[in-house]
């Protein structure tokens, strides 16, 4: 039976390894978090890792697990993770798949940032209030910006940790905001309106982060919309059902 290492931190990964393990192959999904664990439980042909794991783990775990297969299904925004998942499968000489979801309409009338830090300076000179709807992962660049503990409002993942090193940055735990997605465009308006948002700061997380709701409630709630854009697109990535596709095959040869 053959044996895959999935990194799901997504919810295309979620689902490939769930397909996976139930077309027989010998599923392991690496997740970051606790939060990742709970909505991945562990079932027949399926074992999750919890914890990030640097370029050395990944090694030690290839070298160790003899995996057939490697899956890269983080999000697109991971590129060290990605980086790192690269090069573990190219010194270890074992086969590497980018699953990546494709990237979004961006509306015309969005500012634009190359990445966190220039999003931050960008913020330095648009006054309002800010909803930073991009995790809590990069929390601490904005928390240079003049004004953070007093006009940003953070929305992230209900986790324990999270919130207090959110707290411990200087946001006030108020403007907190501790919540699982998806997220309708109603419940977006709801929030912009409840805290005045002026902009309301997004990565494009396609349709699975609900960035179509996102860019929706911001143009109905009178938000300016702050986008951080994409990183340039990996040669030879494939869609989730390239993915499958290719795996199933790799399945059928094994019974041949």
């Amino acid at each position: 039976m053959k044996k895959l290492l999935i990194f799901a931190g997504t919810t295309e990964g979620r689902l490939l390894a769930q397909a996976m393990a139930e077309k027989g192959f010998l599923v392991t999904a690496s997740v970051a978090t606790d939060y990742g664990r709970e909505v991945l439980p562990q079932g027949e042909n399926l074992t999750v890792l919890t914890g990030r794991l640097d370029e050395g783990a990944m090694e030690g775990l290839l070298e160790k697990e003899g995996f057939c297969q490697v899956v890269d299904a983080t999000h697109p925004y991971a590129q060290d993770v990605t980086r790192n998942i690269r090069r573990a499968c190219e010194k270890m000489g074992t086969p590497y798949l980018r699953l990546l979801r494709s990237g979004s309409l961006l509306p015309s009338d969005a500012v634009q940032a190359n990445d966190t830090k220039e999003a931050a300076r960008l913020l330095e000179n648009m006054p309002g209030n800010v909803l930073l709807t991009t995790g809590s992962k990069e929390l601490g660049v904005f928390a240079s910006v003049t004004g953070f503990d007093s006009r940003f409002f953070a929305r992230m993942l209900p986790m324990g940790t999270a919130v207090e090193e959110a707290a411990a940055l200087g946001l006030p735990r108020g403007h907190i905001i501790a919540m699982q997605g998806p997220f309708t465009k109603e419940l977006n308006v709801a929030l912009i309106h409840q805290y005045h948002i002026d902009i309301l700061v997004t990565k494009d997380g396609g349709t699975p982060g609900g960035f179509a709701e996102k860019c929706q409630a911001a143009q109905e709630g009178g938000a300016r919309l702050l986008l951080i854009g994409r990183p340039p697109e990996e040669a030879g990535s494939m869609s989730y059902e390239q993915v499958v596709k290719r795996l199933e095959q790799m399945g059928e040869e094994e019974k041949r």
